[in-house]
C-alpha cells in the first residue's frame, strides 16, 4: 500500500512539473535608476513564514550580467529591513561617478601605473634564480651538475 502513495506521489510531482508556474503576487516596493523594479511578501509568522520574500525584475530581460545597487542588493538579501531612500541611492551613484573620474584623472596623469597588454607567451611564466633546473640535470646556464 506504501508503494502506491510513493509512486502516485511521484507521478504527481512529474505532471506538476510541466505546469508555468504562476509568478508570486507580491507588493511593488519601487524601482531604481537603471529600472529595476523591486517586490516583495511580508513575513507572515501565524504561517511559518518568518523571513520576508523579496525579489526583483531586471529592466532588460535575459542580462544575465545585471548590476544593482549595493543598497539594493542587502535588501534582497535581509541584510536590511527597510528599502533604500532615493538620498541613499543618489548619495552612493554620486560617490561612484566620482571614483571613476577620479581614476580616469588618475590614469592620465601615470599612464604607465598599471600595463596596456597582458604579458603572453613564454615571457608570462615565472623567472627563477640559478639555484633551480630548467630540465632535469642540466642548470640555467647549460651547464650538467
Amino acid at each position: 500500500m506504501a508503494q502506491r502513495s510513493i509512486l502516485g506521489s511521484i507521478l504527481k510531482n512529474f505532471l506538476n512539473s510541466f505546469k508555468i508556474a504562476a509568478k508570486p503576487s507580491g507588493k511593488l516596493v519601487a524601482s531604481d535608476f537603471i529600472g529595476n523594479k523591486y517586490y516583495e511578501v511580508p513575513a507572515d509568522p501565524q504561517g511559518g513564514k518568518r523571513r520576508p520574500t523579496r525579489w526583483f525584475d531586471p529592466a532588460t530581460k535575459d542580462d544575465f550580467e545585471q548590476e544593482i545597487p549595493a543598497e539594493w542588493e542587502a535588501w534582497l538579501r535581509n541584510r536590511r529591513a527597510e528599502p533604500p531612500t532615493e538620498d541613499e541611492i543618489k548619495a552612493s551613484y554620486a560617490l561612484m561617478l566620482l571614483k571613476k573620474k577620479n581614476a580616469a584623472a588618475l590614469e592620465l596623469k601615470n599612464p604607465t601605473s598599471l600595463p596596456n597588454q597582458p604579458i603572453k607567451g613564454m615571457e608570462s611564466f615565472p623567472q627563477y634564480g640559478d639555484e633551480y633546473e630548467l630540465m632535469a640535470g642540466k642548470k640555467k646556464n647549460g651547464k650538467d651538475k
